[in-house]
């Protein structure tokens, strides 16, 4: 009988490109019920994705992804994203983040003519954006934090 396996196959496809396809230690991905962590070995399932952060680690290194809806498979040694929109820390584009960000808020502010649940998925979307591109900063071993080159 084989062991449990030790590392995991990981897969993250958006609805325009393939973005990850690496052997990783550990997953963390935000489900339509809350985050979970898959480690090798975890129970096959299927989950729906939300919008959200999500991490991959391989060795001591991290890097963030921002999630928005789709599905995602979890096998022993496998897990596959399809997402509608995956996005790395180093993609987002901060201005247009924020941008999008008032918008919602703005549209929100003026509820009257307004479709909420649009409004306040754009919104989550947004955060989530600025919160994995505020990551980009902080890239690196797990709990250090890489500092700013001096200023002349």
């Amino acid at each position: 009988m084989a062991g449990l396996p030790t590392k995991l196959r990981l897969q993250i496809v958006s609805a325009d490109r393939s973005l990850v396809n690496e052997t990783v230690d550990e997953v963390e991905i935000p489900a339509a019920d809350g985050y979970f962590g898959v480690l090798p070995g975890h129970t096959p399932m299927l989950a729906s994705l939300a919008v959200g952060e999500m991490w991959y680690r391989k060795g001591q290194e991290k890097t963030y992804l921002s999630l928005a809806n789709g599905f995602c498979e979890v096998l022993p040694d496998r897990v596959t994203i399809l997402a509608q929109i995956a996005e790395r820390a180093e993609d987002i584009d901060l201005a247009r983040a924020e941008d999008a960000k008032r918008r919602a808020e703005q549209r929100l502010q003026n509820a009257k003519d307004v479709d909420y649940e649009r409004a306040r998925t754009a919104l989550v979307k947004s955060l989530a954006r600025l919160q994995v591109a505020s990551r980009s900063q902080f890239a690196g071993r797990v709990g250090r934090q890489r500092m700013p080159p001096p200023q002349a």
